[in-house]
């Protein structure tokens, strides 16, 4: 199987989008995350799941301006590149 390159949007459920991120790196694809919507919470699970992330080598970026200060920030014209390079998009 060859190497995909998956892009995780982050919408509704970012601390089940961290885990579906992570756990897609097991199958030796490149994975990608994008937290949209709101800004991530800060929880216990969250905090875990970005430890996971770190683990896993996943760099998130966001659309959210609040966050961006702590993450690269993506315009509309940056999402859309990263949305038709990947091979697929999961919406969570």
């Amino acid at each position: 199987m060859s190497e995909k390159k998956l892009l995780v949007l982050a919408r509704r459920d970012h601390a089940e989008a961290m885990r579906v991120a992570a756990g897609l790196t097991i199958f030796g694809h490149a994975v990608s995350l994008i937290f949209m919507d709101h800004p991530v919470e800060e929880s216990a699970e969250n905090a875990a799941n970005a430890e996971l992330l770190e683990l896993t080598g996943i760099e998130p970026r966001t659309t959210v301006a609040a966050m961006a200060d702590d993450l690269p920030l993506l315009d509309a014209d940056g999402l859309a590149r990263a949305c038709t390079e990947a091979d697929a998009v999961l919406s969570l």
